[in-house]
């Protein structure tokens, strides 16, 4: 049997039609095929991919943790040297009241835990959370999630969970001295990449701090440099209670958190002892690529140039079949008419050298996240590639 057909077999499957690109290796802003093939990467993993792949400081990083020791123990019970070392990495960049650190295996995780939180902290039930959002798939962050046709299927979900469209004013006099928390995206990524007005994420920071209720920020997507800075909510004027973080936050390696002052986080420690615990969070190689791709992230002028390159994508991707361009730095939603059409110019990109692909909320809309090291010329290579599948797809 070949991989494919083996693959198919085997693994288990999320949909009906698997994109089966095979991959042998990646370096840089490219996956190679197996016949060594070359294609520009502008979806990095979903974001995941910041500093490019296989990065020399992160590889590096990895075998020497590689050689000290792999798992020891449940996290939080022994003083594990990479785990430390990250956490305060993190804390150095982050405001003063997002010092606690709790790293997970994903960004799933990182919902999960920062909803028992809310909850623990404030004694309260009540959650709230946006239609078109996305913080995961376990049954928790599943119930916050704000889509019914990929709820329908698993309920009953968490109770006391309430919905309202992104943007809409009418949540704020929902949030009162009964609701938990708030969990939002600083930017809606999966329905095509909506920012909201900096007005509106005031209101509700404020509304907030005004209920008790715990503002949730899942910047899964949008931290580590992808939106112009190092985190989305820095550009807004406000600091959350509880941050989400994933995806970049790894080096590649699979790895969530989620961040709160001390004195909020000390409550999953007491009654009952062990409020969240998990095996296998903060591996200490996952901790150290995280580590090196954060200095890495650091110590290049990529963040200084997302707007440019954003820019780039704009100005380059012109064409009567593209509706639009939604973006926030280098993440962006080339929006066509259909999801039909949008699915066959994707497989066409593949075929031309240009990995991409759509959005669960806008399955019309490709998806561009490419690494923050891209290039103008491959942004411009990548944005040629793109017209000329458009063209082939269109006009035969």
């Amino acid at each position: 049997m070949t991989t494919r057909e083996l693959f198919l077999r085997h693994n288990a499957q999320t949909s009906e039609a698997p994109l089966c690109f095979e991959v042998n290796h990646a370096e840089g802003v490219y996956l190679y095929d197996n016949e060594n093939k070359p294609h520009l990467d502008l979806i990095g993993g979903i974001s995941v991919s910041a500093v490019g792949h296989s990065h020399p400081k992160v590889l590096q990083a990895i075998q020497e943790q590689l050689h000290k020791y792999l798992h020891v123990m449940v996290y939080g019970e022994v003083i594990q040297t990479p785990q430390v070392h990250y956490a305060k990495a993190l804390a150095d960049v982050l405001p003063a009241t997002l010092q606690s650190v709790y790293f997970t295996n994903s960004g799933s995780e990182a919902t999960e835990g920062a909803m028992k939180l809310a909850k623990r902290f404030t004694r309260r039930t009540k959650i709230i959370s946006f239609r078109n959002s996305y913080h995961g798939s376990t049954q928790g962050a599943l119930s916050v999630m704000g889509s019914e046709y990929w709820q329908q299927a698993f309920r009953p979900l968490l109770p006391d969970v309430f919905q309202f469209d992104y943007g809409s004013n009418d949540v704020l006099t929902a949030i009162d001295t009964q609701t938990a928390c708030i969990i939002l995206e600083p930017v809606q990524s999966e329905a095509g990449v909506l920012t909201p007005e900096t007005a509106w994420l005031q209101a509700i920071r404020q509304r907030c701090s005004e209920t008790g209720c715990l503002m949730i920020l899942d910047e899964i997507q949008t931290a580590f440099g992808r939106t112009g800075s190092l985190f989305r909510f820095e550009q807004c004027g406000i600091v959350p209670d509880i941050l989400l973080l994933g995806k970049a936050l790894g080096g590649g390696m699979p790895m969530g958190a989620f961040i709160a002052d001390k004195k909020i986080m000390d409550s999953l420690s007491t009654q009952p002892v062990l409020g969240h615990i998990t095996t296998f969070g903060g591996h200490p190689l996952c901790c150290a690529a995280g580590l090196a791709s954060l200095e890495v992230l650091l110590s290049n002028r990529w963040m200084e140039t997302v707007k440019e390159k954003e820019a780039l994508f704009h100005s380059t991707l012109k064409h009567p079949f593209i509706k639009g361009i939604q973006s926030c730095g280098l993440l962006m939603a080339v929006e066509f008419e259909s999801f039909e059409l949008n699915k066959r110019v994707i497989d066409q990109c593949i075929s031309n050298g240009v990995f991409t692909d759509w959005f669960l909320f806008a399955p019309h809309c490709l998806r561009l996240a490419p690494p923050l090291c891209i290039s103008t010329d491959e942004i411009e290579m990548a944005c040629k590639f793109i017209l000329k599948s458009i063209d082939e797809v269109t006009h035969g």
